[in-house]
């Protein structure tokens, strides 16, 4: 199997259905917490999607209650398939999870195998 990216161009009336890899959540946390563990800002793709972690902050943000800012991170594409995880109590508190599968439509079986005609196509 290859696994590539496609931009779908955005035409009226044109919404199409296409297969869409989605990582085990417990190797996306693990690997949130590897990061968070380190305490140090990362930015890249997991599984094939951008992610991003931000360690915490004393920094106060600007039109919030908060006295701190949370480290968070971050995979997928909001509206598609988004992932997050803010540890909004404080960095040695688990972690407030965030899943926004939205933009999933249909579940395929994993690692699901298209049945194969006994004739061959080409002679």
């Amino acid at each position: 199997m290859l696994t590539v990216k496609a931009k779908i161009p955005q035409l009226p009336g044109y919404a199409p259905v296409l297969p869409v890899i989605i990582p085990d959540l417990a190797e996306v946390k693990a690997f949130a917490l590897h990061l968070h563990a380190m305490r140090k800002h990362w930015i890249g793709e997991l599984y094939g999607w951008p992610a991003e972690y931000t360690p915490e902050s004393r920094k106060k943000p600007s039109e919030s209650a908060m006295l701190f800012t949370p480290a968070d991170f971050w995979i997928g594409e909001s509206g598609i398939w988004f992932f997050s995880l803010m540890w909004e109590h404080g960095r040695d508190h688990e972690p407030v999870e965030f899943l926004d599968d939205r933009g999933i439509v249909e579940p395929v079986g994993k690692h699901q195998t298209p049945e194969l005609s006994a004739t061959p196509a080409c002679r």
